[in-house]
């Protein structure tokens, strides 16, 4: 496939990066001029995930000054991966690349992926050979999470790898299939299947504000996508609850036996039983915690709300072309979803 002929759609969620914006839109615009002048049309897809700043009123007088800026606003915060699959999901390129706003995810790496898939793979990962200045605490629990993933998911996830990825046509279609409501991409991605390769990269620091992803919510990520790729957590729970029938049934049998044959009282002391039925209680308590997540989760997903709702869309009726100016919309391009 010839680099001139293909389509391309970048899509970049926003959520309070009015800080860093203005220098997303310099670095894009200097890829543009230098290494996709030749690419054929453009389009940068930016949604906004319900921000409280300015990132907006940044994103829609983008969109008025170059035509290849769609933005899409949605109705409050959805999540990073919700805003993700919105903008994956209105993009009309024949390749699709996704993107972070903070610029750890260089723009300059785009024309490799795009070389990649010119070979015909479908997903191109971009790998991170180094993750810049991250606390040693991020990178452990990172290295755990992607380990984890890999032995309970029984999909290959490539590890180091986020959302920074290029996905074909026929790839994009495929993934707007799976309408999970909690979802974590960088295990759907895989599981899809077609021709996947990495290409790698340092990453670097965010050029301006803070982190998004703080502890919390990338623990929570990690939960999604734990449950959502694997049973796991339910054999696990399976697994303790015979665990524990086992030493119960042991214990009662060392007592009858300490009764009958050294004459042994059979009412334990206070702090015996205090100790078991705490130690049960507990391991109940545990488990029924895991069935409710999961159940908690089906009762989500049968009511087949719509994964995000859009408040405003701007989209030129033309298509840019590589260089950043308006260029002429093919029809068939207008007529996709």
């Amino acid at each position: 496939m010839n680099n001139a002929h293909i389509n391309l759609s970048i899509v970049i969620p926003v959520y309070n990066e009015a800080e860093t914006l203005p220098e997303l839109f310099r670095e894009l615009k200097r890829v543009r001029d230098a290494e996709l002048r030749n690419t054929g049309l453009l389009e940068i897809v930016l949604v906004d995930d319900g921000s409280k700043d300015r990132s907006w009123e940044l994103v829609s007088a983008e969109c008025d000054r170059d035509p290849a800026y769609v933005g899409i606003k949605l109705s409050r915060n959805f999540g990073h991966q919700l805003a993700l699959a919105a903008g994956l999901e209105a993009a009309r390129g024949d390749a699709v690349v996704s993107m972070d706003a903070d610029l750890q995810d260089p723009p300059a790496l785009i024309p490799e992926m795009l070389a990649a898939h010119r070979q015909g793979y479908d997903v191109v990962y971009a790998t991170r050979k180094s993750r810049g200045s991250e606390p040693w605490s991020k990178r452990v629990s990172a290295a755990l999470f992607y380990f984890v993933m890999e032995k309970i998911s029984g999909v290959p996830i490539p590890r180091n790898t986020g959302d920074f990825r290029l996905l074909s046509r026929r790839a994009l279609t495929e993934l707007a299939k799976l309408r999970e409501s909690h979802r974590l991409l960088r295990g759907l991605v895989p599981w899809i299947g077609f021709p996947q390769t990495q290409v790698m990269y340092d990453r670097a620091d965010r050029v301006a504000g803070e982190t998004h992803y703080p502890w919390h919510k990338m623990m929570l990520l990690a939960w999604d996508g734990i449950t959502s790729m694997s049973r796991a957590p339910l054999r696990l729970a399976y697994s303790v609850s015979m665990l524990l029938l086992t030493v119960f049934l042991g214990y009662v049998l060392y007592v009858l036996f300490n009764h009958f044959a050294r004459g042994d009282k059979l009412v334990p002391g206070w702090t015996s039983l205090m100790a078991t039925i705490t130690i049960f209680g507990t391991a109940q308590l545990v488990l029924l915690g895991v069935f409710g997540e999961y159940l908690g989760r089906i009762h989500e997903q049968v009511k087949q709300r719509p994964l995000y709702v859009i408040d405003q869309m701007k989209r030129a009726d033309a298509w840019g072309d590589g260089n950043g100016g308006g260029g002429a919309a093919r029809g068939e391009l207008q007529t996709r979803p």
